[in-house]
């Protein structure tokens, strides 16, 4: 048994086509989460890497 990450659910894992999650609409909203950045990854720059302000400076 596995809990979902999004419901926390706990489900069997050879039943779901979702994995890891406990169905295709817990995919789903994650999915959501990270398209509306509720989700992301830490990112601290560093001084040899500045951010760039305007995308005309590539």
């Amino acid at each position: 048994m596995l809990a979902c990450p999004t419901c926390m659910k706990k489900f069997d894992t050879t039943v779901t086509e979702a994995m890891p999650f406990c169905s295709s609409r817990c995919r789903q909203v994650d999915l959501g989460r990270w398209f509306n950045e509720e989700y992301g990854l830490p990112f601290e720059p560093t001084e040899e890497e500045p951010l760039l302000e305007d995308s005309s400076e590539l």
